[in-house]
């Protein structure tokens, strides 16, 4: 006994057309155009680039920076004079209030080398707001220690540091 399967019967050309029409979407279907826009890369660029400028806002330590800031506005002898206390109240000299280091000067300073005589910086940082104490880095010499805040940002003080009337280094004080 042989055992047949079913035979179905074949299809023709406009059922074939109707069947594929019906069960596949075409590419140029309206549910395909509305997947590729809401998944277009556009949108994901656009948030990401809001979130860095965001972040570059928060990173200039906010609106008060921006609005306050020195750099935009110019200076301020109130300003000045209000980031002092804390600084004169480490002088061991006499305070020069109107003592203070533009950008021109820091630069200037900037390229002098270590070693560099001491009056060869005085000629481009003037004399300082005060002289800080004394203190022993290197072990039997003395460093004497000047201050400056800084014009452009007087909440900041440059310390210069002389060992031996010889330029030692500098370092930044918040």
């Amino acid at each position: 006994m042989t055992h047949s399967k079913p035979v179905r019967p074949a299809m023709n050309s406009s059922q074939f057309s109707q069947f594929s029409q019906s069960n596949l979407p075409h590419p140029s279907s309206s549910s395909a155009t509305k997947f590729n826009q809401s998944h277009s890369i556009k949108p994901l660029i656009a948030g990401g680039l809001m979130f860095s400028l965001i972040g570059i806002l928060f990173e200039l330590s906010g609106a008060k920076t921006l609005v306050g800031n020195q750099m935009f506005f110019g200076s301020s002898a109130s300003a000045s004079s209000s980031s002092t206390p804390a600084l004169a109240s480490s002088c061991e000299s006499a305070i020069a209030q109107s003592a203070t280091l533009s950008r021109q000067q820091l630069l200037a300073l900037l390229a002098i080398p270590e070693r560099e005589s001491k009056e060869k910086v005085r000629q481009v940082v003037k004399d300082p707001y005060c002289q800080l104490s004394q203190i022993e880095i290197r072990a039997g010499v003395a460093a004497e220690r000047d201050a400056y805040p800084l014009e452009f940002d007087p909440k900041t003080t440059l310390v210069i540091l002389y060992e031996n009337d010889e330029y030692a280094g500098y370092r930044f004080k918040l």
